[in-house]
């Protein structure tokens, strides 16, 4: 894994060749990427004018005492956060959420650890799917609704080792599906009668994945836990348990985002912080999505823009984003947007990110929103 093998300053050097060159996925070639900071709409935020200091204050006494995690607890991989011990070894899944208004309202997704957004067609508006990555699904009680799947997200679920959890797609997945390290369930979910459509009406329930991993007994790449294709330790570079990073104090350069136009137009999606959490929470269709099962808002602390390039695969809007390569990128917290790049070497490896030092992007602890953009809509995303 690139992290791995050259630690987080040597990425530097390699990234500064790397995006000079095409990203490329599936034998497709385009054009170079231009992976210059856009021109998108923020403000930029104002250094503090240095203050005179006449006397130097006393120092004070640190006080604040390392955490110390609880008995039988760690913390996760994908969060960064303490959870039990108990599923320290279980791999996650990643399901795929219909995200037509129709769908609507989801269920489960608030729950879930990651959730990404990507263009699912180049027709119908570019119309957007999720991928919810759980890694304590044997909590879900309802999730969905479930709907198809697309290339890319057999790349993306594959570098957190994740079960991917769809129904069908067109055959461009197959090539990625008979390769070992991709592993998923398809249309083996409980259908819920909710006065809608077939295709939308398939869940998963409380059981479901049990019996599908049962199923599957004795094939290793279908095993409830890491196989040989995980990867190593924590999936973000995050910061100690407790603290917490300020893009504004630790950067010269950043810029105000409290909230966070996408150019999504079909659903209209963006991000807004909520000034008590601190966390941005996801509006579609003109309303802040709250889930069904518990009314609560799909909340992230952490909001990772990636400017990616994608090639159409038919006339039929099937796509690929190029997402093994390089490009530029926005991390946002706090109120705050910094310009990032990032870097996915192989199918299996991690997309990591990096800081204009060079250094692996620290991020703070909690839930991450996950967005490839299209880089033809890139200029578009809004900062206010």
């Amino acid at each position: 894994m690139f992290g791995r093998k050259y630690g987080k300053r040597a990425a530097a050097g390699i990234l500064t060749a790397a995006l000079l060159m095409s990203v490329t996925a599936c034998g497709s070639t385009p054009e170079a990427e231009d992976t210059s900071v856009p021109a998108a709409s923020f403000e930029p935020i104002e250094s503090t004018p240095e203050v005179e200091v006449t006397e130097e204050p006393a120092a004070e006494e640190d006080t604040n005492e390392p955490y110390v995690l609880p008995e039988g607890m760690y913390f996760s991989e994908i969060t960064g956060e303490p959870i039990s011990e108990e599923i320290k070894d279980q791999r996650p899944i990643a399901v795929m959420v219909d995200n037509e208004k129709t769908a609507l309202p989801h269920y489960g997704t608030s729950e879930a650890d990651v959730v990404y957004e990507l263009m699912n067609s180049t027709a119908n508006d570019r119309i957007t799917r999720l991928m919810c990555i759980v890694k304590d699904w044997g909590k879900i009680e309802q999730m969905g609704s479930v709907r198809s799947t697309r290339p890319t997200n057999i790349l993306l679920a594959s570098e957190w080792n994740a079960v991917l959890c769809h129904d069908g797609g067109p055959y461009y997945n197959d090539q990625y599906f008979s390769q070992p390290w991709a592993s998923h369930f398809s249309g083996t979910f409980s259908r819920v009668n909710n006065g809608k459509a077939r295709e939308f009406t398939e869940y998963i329930v409380s059981g479901d994945l049990e019996s599908n991993f049962s199923s599957k007994e004795g094939n290793s790449a279908y095993s409830t836990t890491y196989n040989e294709y995980a990867n190593a330790g924590s999936h973000f570079n995050f910061v100690d348990y407790g603290d917490e990073i300020f893009l504004d104090q630790k950067y010269s350069r950043s810029y105000t985002a409290k909230k966070i136009v996408l150019p999504f137009t079909h659903n209209g999606s963006h991000l807004i912080m909520n000034e008590e959490t601190n966390e941005y929470e996801y509006y579609e269709y003109n309303e802040r999505h709250e889930d069904a099962e518990d009314d609560m808002p799909l909340s992230f602390k952490n909001v990772i823009l990636q400017n990616c390039s994608f090639a159409q695969l038919d006339d039929h809007g099937y796509l690929i984003y190029n997402c093994i390569g390089s490009g530029n990128g926005w991390y946002i917290t706090n109120g705050v947007a910094k310009d990032i790049t990032w870097v996915k070497s192989s199918e299996t490896d991690v997309t990591k990110f990096y800081d204009e030092n060079g250094d692996e992007l620290q991020i703070n602890t909690g839930k991450t929103y996950i967005s490839l953009i299209p880089d033809d809509t890139w200029d578009k995303v809004i900062f206010e």
